[in-house]
This record gives structure tokens, sequence and C-alpha cells, in this order.
């Protein structure tokens, strides 16, 4: 069970903490249900959590409950006799208003929980019944905002009272003892005159550097590139760096435009400030002994520094108002009314600070405990949204403050390697996590969108066992085809299909049929997806060279007997997959094409000549993942009529009732639990190799494999439907309509293929022929154009 309460305990140690802190006293979570059983559930799911449980049966009894205890959230049923759910939590706001409030209830009266809503009172709205995990999620993500707002709270103090103090000790400050002068001279870019001149017509509290940029003696790049090389101290460009609103008002506007500084950025005990002068030491050091924080130093040019300041003090308090978001059915954070004026980003800061670690890892539990194979992480206008693939579709599980957006990424980011200060183009990057005894790794990807980078963390599970055929969905004329194919000693095995389609899997699973000792197995991927103890796995990598052509020449080199190939993804690596293959190898490889037979003409596109293909390809597996009907809720109904036309699905083909999932608990009421696999397996023999090497055509070879029995991804799908293992609706979902070049007989009103002359199902000859040519007629025609005959 996943203990949400560990990401709100104090920092772990070995994070950065220069001031010693009290140990965090566990938090207070209040029930209010007039019905028992409801108050027992409650305790029985925070049972393991670290949190102080209290229960009360009304609302009088939580108030004094809440007396005589701290309490930090308050959970409350709406209807209870007496003081209803919303007018408890409307009091609760009035006497502790810095408590959590959320509402939960099953048949409220909707205008008066709106109401209470509406009112500040309630954070979050949740209805019964609820899924344990996302409430005790929701819990904890609401504590994480209680601890956000009094730590806030605390920075708004500090920085009040820092204020006060250096406007007391502002004389330290004007002083100008800065060196820009000498340095600028010494980098040749003024001269002694120059400085003398522009001391004596520099006007009241103007900078050295700024009258001499005034005069025109320096521009101010030549005066940010000769303090760069003097000071070895970085340039900030104000325009577009990240900076904290709150941080840029820490020290007073008139002090800061004297000096031209400006605080940016504020992390745990460290201030940075930009200066135009930072070579003045004794400004620096003030300031460090005035606010008890180290500072660091950077660059910035005059101008810059006094837009910035008129910009972060000139737009008022609407600067760091905060966005409300709406309360809605799924885990989200509210910031309280009260403290509407304070963003969330001016408290977070940076992505090193504590809070938004623990969202970033609270995000990817939930995503390896939901088993998701992709985080979504977007920004959207009042929010982020956090969607979990699960099972092939995206869902929507969390939603955060769009405030925290730049924090989160920045942390994901940091953890994949990625440049945190480049937001405008895309990037990739990669991280590995352990969980338990699970070895996780993601790869990452961001986006640049209008509402700030999106991201996208693919999860491969590398500890996950490899499962058998069988469990993959293969039917049994299947198994026999692949069992076959696995015995031969060489040749090329691809598995072709879209992103996402268990093609990897499949190959593994190939792969575990064939593993013994007296055999040398070695893979090539990016990354590894499943580890193999008795195999050699290499991981690609691109930025050092070591692609898959290249470590696939090398792997030659290593005696191998069965080679898997992650991807063919250009000729070169094409063609030393098929000539390793020639050469007495077992070469297990990927491709992206629609069909099975469709990989061959895909080969030949990439230059792999077709008596190659025809001599070392021993069969292909395309494939598609559909969900699984949930077993503890099956149940049998009508097919649909409508989707089984879109499908082409022939009258009488699904004889009596197919299966579907009503919708339970285990499955968390989709009516699916896990997926299987649909397949079109193609295996060569003399004929299609002939037939390949000499006059390849795509759809001649797809009718020869047919009449030889291939079955089709919608045949191997509709016999799953009729076995009750999935849905005509998946069937639709993932291969979507099946548009064919179909005609209506004019005897028996079936769909045949236009092919036909005559009707399969009643032996009728099409009407609109000539009797000689059988060339078609149109309907106004009295003889046929091609050979004169006259119509009967």
């Amino acid at each position: 069970m996943s203990r949400y309460s560990q990401l709100f305990k104090t920092a772990a140690k070995g994070e950065e903490r220069e001031a010693q802190e009290p140990a965090a006293k566990s938090f207070g979570v209040l029930f209010v249900d007039d019905e028992a059983g409801v108050l027992s559930a409650m305790r029985r799911i925070f049972m393991e959590e670290n949190y102080r449980l209290f229960t009360a049966a009304s609302g009088a009894e939580a108030l004094a409950v809440m007396e005589e205890n701290e309490v930090q959230l308050i959970v409350s049923d709406h209807r209870m006799p007496g003081m209803t759910g919303a007018e408890l939590l409307k009091t609760v706001k009035e006497r502790w208003p810095q408590v959590i409030r959320i509402m939960l209830t099953g048949h409220a009266d909707v205008n008066s929980v709106m109401g209470a809503v509406k009112d500040g009172a309630v954070y979050k709205f949740i209805t019964k019944p609820w899924n344990d995990d996302d409430l005790r999620l929701t819990v904890s993500l609401a504590l994480q905002q209680y601890v956000l707002m009094q730590e806030n709270q605390n920075l708004k103090e500090l920085t009040r009272s820092q204020q006060q103090r250096i406007k007391n000790y502002a004389s330290l400050f004007d002083e100008n003892r800065g060196m820009a002068g000498n340095i600028l001279v010494k980098a040749g870019a003024a001269t002694r005159e120059d400085l003398v001149r522009a001391a004596m017509e520099r006007a009241q509290g103007e900078l050295i550097i700024d009258a001499l940029v005034r005069l025109g003696v320096v521009t101010e790049g030549e005066v940010v590139k000769a303090l760069q090389a003097a000071l070895n101290i970085d340039y900030v460009d104000l325009a577009s760096a990240e900076i904290m609103p709150q941080a840029v008002r820490f020290l007073p506007r008139d002090l800061c435009e004297r000096n031209r500084m400006v605080p940016i950025r504020m992390t745990g005990r460290q201030l940075t400030v930009a200066m135009a002068d930072p070579s003045d030491i004794y400004k620096v050091d003030n300031i460090s002994m005035m606010t008890g924080l180290a500072v660091v130093p950077l660059i910035a040019t005059g101008s810059e520094i006094l837009a910035l300041l008129e910009r972060a003090w000139g737009e008022g308090p609407a600067l760091e108002q905060a966005t409300d978001l709406e309360p809605i059915d799924e885990i989200d954070i509210i910031i309280d009314d009260e403290e509407s004026q304070v963003s969330v980003t001016e408290l977070i800061g940076s992505s090193e600070v504590p809070p938004v670690i623990r969202i970033v890892n609270a995000v990817i539990s939930e995503a390896i405990r939901y088993h998701a194979s992709d985080i979504h992480i977007e920004g959207k206008t009042k929010y982020t949204l956090v969607r979990f693939r699960i099972d092939g579709l995206l869902h929507s599980k969390i939603k955060i403050p769009a405030d925290l957006h730049p924090a989160i990424v920045s942390r994901v980011k940091i953890l994949a390697k990625m440049d945190i200060s480049e937001r405008r183009k895309p990037q990739d990057g990669r991280i590995t996590v352990k969980a338990g005894t699970r070895i996780v790794d993601m790869r990452v990807s961001s986006m640049p969108t209008l509402n700030g980078e999106k991201l996208v963390l693919r999860i491969l599970d590398k500890s996950a066992a490899i499962k058998d055929l069988p469990d993959l969905g293969v039917l049994p004329d299947g198994l026999q085809k692949i069992r076959t194919l696995v015995k031969k000693p060489q040749g090329v095995i691809i598995a072709t299909g879209p992103t996402g389609s268990g093609k990897t899997t499949m190959l593994y699973s190939i792969l575990s049929t064939m593993l013994e000792g007296s055999r040398n197995f070695e893979t090539i991927e990016e990354p590894v997806e499943y580890f193999v103890e008795e195999a050699n796995q290499v991981a690609v990598r691109e930025k050092i060279g070591l692609s898959f052509a290249n470590v696939l020449r090398a792997t030659l080199r290593q005696d191998p007997d069965v080679i898997l190939v992650g991807e063919i993804r250009d000729a070169e690596t094409a063609d030393v997959a098929f000539k390793a293959a020639l050469t007495g190898h077992m070469v297990l490889s990927t491709l992206h094409t629609n069909s099975a037979v469709g990989s061959i003409t895909r080969l030949i596109d990439m230059g792999v000549k077709p008596y190659i293909i025809a001599s070392a390809l021993e069969g292909l597996f395309a494939q598609r993942l559909v969900r699984r009907v949930c077993s503890a809720c099956s149940t049998e109904v009508a097919p649909d009529r409508e989707i089984m036309e879109l499908l082409r699905v022939p009258p009488g083909y699904l004889d009596g009732a197919v299966r579907r999932g009503k919708g339970c608990d285990q499955c968390n009421k989709t009516g699916y639990r896990g997926r299987t696999g649909v397949f079109e397996l193609f295996t060569m023999n003399e004929d299609f190799r002939h037939f390949i090497s000499t006059s390849y055509k795509e759809t001649e070879l797809f009718d020869m494999a047919r009449a030889g029995g291939m079955r089709t991804l919608l045949e191997d799908g509709l016999e799953k439907v009729r076995l009750g293992l999935t849905t005509l609706e998946e069937l639709l979902r993932v291969l979507g309509p099946q548009l064919l070049h179909q005609r209506r007989c004019d005897c028996c009103n079936r769909m045949v293929d236009a092919k036909y002359l005559f009707c399969p199902f009643c032996g009728t000859l099409r009407r609109n022929l000539c009797r000689d040519c059988k060339l078609p007629l149109e309907p106004e025609w009295l003889n046929c154009p091609h050979c004169g005959a006259a119509r009967e």
C-alpha cells in the first residue's frame, strides 16, 4: 500500500539544510460522518499513514474535537442530522481558517454544497463511492497545500522584517566602492580621461558605468564583457531568465534602483542578486550581513535591472495573484482564497525545494503503482494536468495549480539530465528509478507549448517478468507456427505494429523459448526494456556514435547465435541484419508498418534487395493490443449491429451473444482489466520466396497468404470476441472502420466483393454487366461500348 504521508515528512538526510529544524509533527486529520461504517472505513484506509486520526459523528462533536486537538485537515459528510457538512465547514473556516476543508458526500443538496464551495468553505468536493487510493492521494496533496501556505506565511513575515531592517541600514549602500571604471580601463574599453569626464558629468545617484554608457564611451555589452572577464561572474539575461516575483521584492525598491541591483532567486539560505556592478564587494557583504543570507552576485545590464524593477513593483498585487481551481471530481490542489495574493511559485522558488520533489515523486510512484505505460504532464490555463496511460487509454489523475508547473518541469528535467535553461526547443532525456525491488527506466520528452513545456515520460519496467506466448493472446494455431519458426537455426523474424503495440514484449517471449546454455544470445536496444540474465544486453547511445548498425556489426564478431535488434530504423541496420541472417544467425527485430505483408514493401523501400528478403526472412507478426473484458463483471450482450457494419463483419458471423464488462471495483468501473494481443502471422514458404524474388506485388502476396490460411488482424480479433476475451468496441477503437471495395447484391441484398461476378451467398450474376465481355455497364446504356453487344 502506498504511504502518501511519507511525502510530507521532514526532508530526508542528504537534502541541503543549513539551519537545524525541529522534528515534524504528524498531521491531524478529522473525519465527520453520521454513519459509523464510513468512519470505520476511513480509519481502515488511513491506518498505515502517519496521521493522527480523529472521528466525529456530528458537527457539534467535530467542533469539540477541534477545540481540544490540533487538526490540519477535516473531511466531512454533507447530509447529517443537525448541522450539515456545509454549515460545519463554514464554521471551521471562520474559527480555524488555516485548516484544509474537504466535503465527502453521496447524495448532497447540490445548491447547498456549491454554495459552500463558492464561499471558500470547501477546497474539494468528493462523491461516494470513492476510490481508496485516490482518496489517500487527495488527502496527501491537500496536506501538502497546508504546508505550503504555512511556509508562505513565514516567508511573507521574513520579507517584511528584512525590508525594515535593510531600510534602517540603507546608508551602508549609498557609498559606491566599485572598481568597474578601472576594469574598463584595463580592458581598453575606456581611458582615464573618459573616467574623469564621466565622474564630472554624471547625474546624482548615477553609477560611473551608466554615465559612460550615456556619454557613448562604451556600450552595455562591452561593460558586461569586461566585467565577466575580470571577475569571472556569470551574466544573466533578465528578459528571459526564470525570476521569482517574491524575491524581486525582497529588497526595497528605492535601494535597488539607486544601486542598480535586483534579487532574482531565493533558494534555501542563498540569495541570487543581479548587479550592474558586482565588483563592489562591500555592497555584496552588506546585503549578506543585513539579510543573513549567502549572496551570489550575477552580472546584468542597468537597463534590464530597471525594467525588471518597474515590472515587479509597477504591477502591484496583480503580479502575485494565484489562480484558483474549480472544484471537480478529480484529485486537485486548491489555494485558499485568503492567500490569493501569493503565488505558489514564489514559495517553491526552485525545483530543489522538497515540496516539488515530493509531488514529482508522488506522480511517478502513482504511475508505477497503476502500471501506467506513460505519464503526461501538461500545462493548462488554470492548472497543470497529470494523465496516465493505462491499458492504452489516457486517464486524468491529478490537477495541480499552474504556478507549480515550471518548478515541476525543472525537477523532471534535472532528473533526466536535460538542459533546464532551454525551454524553446524539444529535448529528450532518461531517468532510472528504483521502486522497492523494481527498476523502472523512463524516457522523458519535452515539448514547448503555449502554456509551458509539456512532458511525456515513457515507463519501461526492466524487472517485469517476460510473458509466455499463450499469455500474450496467441491462439493455438498461431502458437504452433511460432514454435516451428523458433526451431530454425537462422533467418529474420520481425514483429510489426505502431508504438505501444507490444512488439518488444512479443520478441522477448520468443527469445525466452529459445534460451539454452549452449547458445549465445545478444540484444541491442534503446533502451533495454527487459532484463535477461542469459543474454548479453547492449543499450544503444546515438550521441557517442553507438548506433544500432555499429553495435550490430560489433556483435557479429562476438560469435552470436541469436541477436535481438530493438528496431530496424534505417537502410544500414536493415542491410546488416539481413546479411547476418544469411551468414547463419537468427535475428529478431521490429518495424513500424500496418500489416505483416506491408513490412516486405517497407524493407524494399529501405533498399534491401528482394532476393535477400526472400532468402533470409522467416516470419512476420503484425499485432495490436486490445483491452481484455473484466472476468469479474463479464456479462452476455447482443452484438452491436452498427459496429459490425463498420467492421464489415458478415451477418451471422457472431451467432448469439458476445461478452462485455458491466464495470466493477476490480476494473475501476471500466469493464476492462488488462490487455491481450490480436495478431496477423505470416510465415514464409518456397512459393512465397519465389514470388518475392521475382515479381513481388503486395496485394497478390497478401491474397496468396490468405489462401494459405493466414488470419488477418480483424479475423483474429473477431475470434477473441467470439471467445469473450474482448469486445467489438475495442476492435473498432484499435483497428478502425474497415474500408473495402464492395457492392450490394441485387438479389439477396448482402455486401460482396466488387470483383466478384457472382454473389457467393445466392449465386446471382451481376446485372450491370455485358453478357459477352463481362465489363460493367451504366444503367442508362443500351449497348456495350466495349464489344457493341445489345443490353439484355
